[in-house]
């Protein structure tokens, strides 16, 4: 009976901690702020109709085919209802892997072979195979009018279209729906070939309604900077900015620090459809202005970034980088702490000195307490190695983030933006200086050897430190294998020559024996 009490009381803890941390994440924002995603411009003004559920998070995030992107380029030009009501006999030779509705697109495609969907060679059109970003600004330049062949080859897609204004998506080798929902919306500001508004030309073929009204309010782009990554830039192409003093207090920068980064605020903004609308919120600073957050981060310029692309503030004093949705870790910054891990939200990382290099010795109410963090994201501020990110996979088979091998966690108590209520707790969790942080003190844990040999797993018990290996090895012509008697653990049966290696982090005494030889083959380990 005590051990189910503790059972429920432990699952208790879980979910309190599991619902604590989240609670961080809003603790930035005093107002929401106006946020459009291009998914729901894209559905809203029909460009996109979606699955059975519309144009949702699943929808978006699914894998876009040569089948939409042609029914796309279609629509865009006003040819799909014609298209869907094709009678003719000719049709691809795989035309029967999709139902009748589209089997009808593909045999206009067929017979309308000028409109540039000539198959894929052996007479297949290929409607799943993923379609390219490449592919895709293909044709969204054709609906503006430019012709593949004559006013672009096939090779300079990308960057023939990055000078019309269409680069969101550029490079994405396999795109999803929602690139395919930021490259329309971006599109729609485009001009067509003859210079008249693709917008416009939209209304006029029926696409998009009459009443509709072109997205005015400001746009946050996703920039792709061949040192740093996609970062975020207004849309103008200016970067934006994370300060790493903002984690302890979000009002940090003030007076000159302003003149030097002005705050970046937008009262309604449009944002691609990869992102999430409630990662943004708006800040109401002391003096009554507002700025916009992005994962409780407000968001700055540098005034030194002359033109657009310009990335000058990253790294400035190391406590300013370029904001990015993908930050697998941020720094936090404090009079007390200096620099310290965080989150993407801000929220602090922690280590356990009495875990070991690759392995978590946190486990029961301490993980409670203490959660696993895992990463997201991959990037990381300029500064900080990535080489020095890593995973581990903990003993319940679930994945998390380490920092020159040793694991992060968050602490449940740590309930405001830039809380670090977890350091030294106990003396045994801290904040982690990436600068300095060399390891914990815990005992390395070692690699200890049992040979098999004559029928015997050696004389007397074998005592090793938590966290250690033991690699059994036999010697011995006749298979033999070792099995704790609580089930603890198992190797297989092992030939001559053979070894496998087992792992102990729980103390106490384990002890063992050959299946095939249970009567008189037997050992004991002794985990301090």
């Amino acid at each position: 009976m005590k051990k189910r009490r503790f059972g429920l009381y432990l699952i208790l803890l879980l979910l309190c901690a599991a619902l604590l941390i989240p609670s961080i994440n809003a603790a930035a924002e005093d107002n929401a702020a106006s946020v459009t995603t291009d998914g729901q411009t894209a559905a809203k003004l029909g460009l996109l109709l979606g699955d059975g559920s519309g144009v949702s998070e699943s929808y978006l995030s699914k894998s876009a085919t040569r089948l939409q992107a042609a029914i796309i380029s279609l629509r865009l030009q006003g040819y799909l209802t014609e298209a869907m009501a094709y009678k003719g006999s000719a049709n691809f030779a795989d035309a029967a892997s999709v139902g009748a509705g589209n089997q009808a697109v593909l045999g206009y495609l067929k017979d309308h072979p000028e409109l540039g969907w000539n198959g894929m060679g052996n007479g297949k059109f290929l409607p799943l195979e993923p379609i390219s970003s490449q592919q895709l600004y293909k044709v969204l330049l054709e609906a503006l009018g430019f012709r593949s062949g004559t006013d672009f080859t096939y090779a300079a897609t990308e960057s023939f279209a990055a000078g019309k204004g269409l680069d969101q998506i550029a490079g994405a080798t396999a795109i999803t729906n929602a690139h395919i929902a930021t490259a329309l919306i971006e599109a729609l500001a485009a001009s067509a070939k003859d210079g008249a508004s693709f917008f416009g030309k939209l209304q006029e073929r029926g696409v998009i309604p009459a009443s509709a009204v072109l997205p005015t309010g400001e746009r946050l782009r996703l920039h792709k900077d061949a040192k740093l990554g996609t970062l975020f830039t207004d849309k103008q192409g200016r970067t934006l900015y994370f300060f790493t003093k903002d984690a302890a207090d979000l009002n940090s920068c003030t007076g000159d620090c302003l003149k030097a980064w002005p705050i970046y605020h937008a009262t309604d903004l449009q944002i691609p459809a990869a992102l999430n609308a409630g990662d943004f919120g708006v800040l109401k600073r002391p003096d009554g202005t507002e700025q916009t957050t992005y994962k409780s981060w407000p968001l700055y310029y540098f005034v030194k970034d002359q033109k657009p692309g310009d990335t000058l503030g990253e790294g400035v004093g190391g406590v300013w980088f370029a904001a990015k949705s993908d930050y697998a870790a941020m720094l936090g910054t404090s009079a007390a702490l200096g620099n310290y891990l965080t989150d993407a939200n801000g929220r602090t990382l922690y280590y356990f000195d009495k875990d070991t290099v690759g392995k978590s010795v946190c486990e029961g109410t301490c993980l409670a307490n203490w959660p696993a963090y895992h990463a997201a994201g991959t990037s990381v501020p300029t500064g900080i190695a990535a080489a020095d990110w890593g995973t581990i996979t903990r003993s319940d088979g679930s994945q998390q983030s380490t920092f020159k091998g040793y694991p992060l966690y968050y602490f449940v108590k740590d309930k405001a933006h830039g809380d670090t209520l977890g350091q030294d707790v106990n003396q045994v969790w801290f904040v982690v200086n990436p600068a300095t942080f060399s390891g914990t003190t815990a005992p390395v844990a070692k690699t200890y050897h049992v040979d098999i040999k004559e029928y015997s797993f050696g004389t007397g018990p074998l005592t090793v430190e938590a966290g250690s290996s033991i690699v059994f090895t036999n010697f011995d012509d006749m298979q033999h294998n070792a099995v704790d008697v609580d089930g603890s653990f198992a190797t297989p049966l092992l030939s001559k020559g053979d070894s496998y290696t087992i792992t102990l982090s729980k103390p106490g005494v384990y002890d063992y024996f050959c299946v095939p030889h249970k009567k008189f083959m037997t050992g004991q380990i002794i985990v301090k």
